[in-house]
């Protein structure tokens, strides 16, 4: 039995483009060099790199234009906010649910309390 699958319906989705800051390449870059001649291919493997890349990035280094290296499609649309102001928009999240959850149990106290003394 064949199973026949409308056109256009791809189930894999699409993967995304790895990016690498410019440290990670330095030190990728200082790593395979550093390795002996029988271990570079362990390093590429581990990391899933080419060799490609590390002739790229050294030459990027050499020349010192690492920082240009940075795919300008992947970056983000808004600029990053700074740790701390990661740090309160969490918390400010979660203080809204812990009040929404004590409204919530609040309400639920209340209820048992008026049905325990409808009972008594």
């Amino acid at each position: 039995m064949t199973i026949i699958k409308p056109a256009g319906s791809d189930p894999a989705p699409r993967p995304k483009r790895r990016t690498f800051s410019p440290e990670y390449k330095l030190r990728i870059v200082a790593e395979y060099d550093a390795a002996p001649k029988n271990e570079k291919g362990a390093v590429l493997r581990r990391e899933r790199l080419y060799h490609s890349h590390v002739k790229e990035w050294r030459a990027a280094r050499d020349a010192g234009t690492l920082e240009k290296l940075v795919d300008q499609r992947t970056s983000p649309a808004r600029p990053k906010r700074s740790a701390a102001e990661a740090e309160n928009e969490k918390l400010r999240r979660q203080v809204e649910r812990l009040e929404k959850e004590l409204a919530h149990n609040k309400a639920a106290l209340e209820v048992t309390e008026k049905a325990s003394a409808l009972l008594a």
